[in-house]
């Protein structure tokens, strides 16, 4: 031991704590969490949900599209039928518009033959527009965020 360890003893040599100053601040919290709460699922998520897992609701959703998809090609084929069906029907109830010529081509020939295509090109262009709105429209209900 050195001298300066034998001067401490009781009472000797040895500072007293000096305490931390007081502040008036409250300590500060810390927040423990030992299991996050599930938040209630949303609308939109619940029928992805749905639709993901093949329920009922789910099924009911799909099937709709698909009738809203084959309501839409069957009145597009109607169309068409009806457009193109017609012509021949027309030409022999009425011979006489059979026999209209234009720049010495026959009128049915022009009809059928050259004014069908540009027409079904139309007919198909219009039925991919509505397809996809229909999609669209599906897609976003599913999607739709609560009101």
């Amino acid at each position: 031991m050195t001298g300066a360890d034998e001067q401490d003893g009781p009472g000797r040599g040895v500072a007293a704590p000096v305490p931390a100053p007081r502040t008036t601040d409250p300590p500060r919290r810390t927040r423990i969490v030992l299991a996050e709460v599930a938040r209630p699922a949303t609308r939109a998520e619940r029928t992805r949900s749905e639709l993901a897992q093949q329920t009922p609701v789910g099924e009911t959703l799909v099937q709709g599209l698909v009738r809203a998809q084959l309501s839409l090609a069957l009145r597009l084929s109607l169309l068409v039928l009806i457009a193109l069906g017609g012509l021949p029907w027309l030409f022999a109830i009425a011979p006489s518009v059979g026999r209209v010529t234009v720049l010495g081509v026959n009128l049915p020939w022009l009809l059928l033959g050259v004014a069908a295509f540009p027409f079904l090109i139309g007919v198909g262009w219009a039925y991919v527009r509505l397809a996809e709105r229909n999609e669209q429209d599906f897609t976003d209900l599913v999607q739709r965020p609560e009101r």
